[in-house]
């Protein structure tokens, strides 16, 4: 594997990818293979977000560049990164502030199964975020279903974190063994 391109994650709240991402770094740790890991979602939590980005895009597309070449200087590696592309302008900013092409990969699962994953990650005191995900799940995962920009879908419902790790590390020609 090789930084010819970038594995993007993709997926509504409470589909797994977080625990997938962990796991290709586990398998391709175990497999000798060079790589780094990214979650969106540490690039934009920030606040204020600046008045000339309200959504925090450009901050993390900012932020992830920054990280990505600070982990080149190691040498080539494969870039994975876990997150939510609805359509082509979020592929194109990622693609810009990497200088790569990005390849998603969607991950799903049924509503109930992303409602319980949720309420295992929110726990108590933390029921306003917990709500706020729950609200919007079933509305973003059909805007991802709608886009159709993923190359593969792989349902998480009835499988491990490490089994979907090495189905999307297969897709993209490189299974883990």
């Amino acid at each position: 594997m090789s930084c010819d391109f970038g594995i993007f994650l993709n997926g509504s709240y409470g589909v797994g990818k977080s625990s997938v991402l962990d796991h290709i770094g586990d398998l391709l740790a175990e497999a000798g293979r060079p790589f780094s890991l990214m979650d969106v979602d540490w690039f934009h939590r920030s606040w204020p977000p600046r008045s000339d980005d309200p959504d925090d895009v450009v901050a993390e597309a900012e932020n992830m560049a920054a990280v990505w070449a600070n982990y080149l200087r190691a040498g080539p590696r494969q870039l994975v990164i876990s997150g939510v592309i609805c359509n082509e302008r979020d592929r194109t900013r990622y693609e810009s502030a990497l200088r790569m092409p990005i390849r998603p990969v969607r991950l799903v699962a049924s509503s109930l199964v992303a409602q319980s994953r949720l309420r295992r990650r929110y726990r108590s005191g933390r029921d306003r975020v917990l709500h706020w995900h729950l609200e919007r799940r079933d509305a973003l995962a059909r805007r991802l279903d709608e886009a159709a920009i993923d190359e593969a879908v792989i349902d998480t419902d009835e499988l491990a974190p490490g089994a979907v790790a090495a189905q999307v590390l297969s897709h993209f020609g490189n299974p883990i063994h």
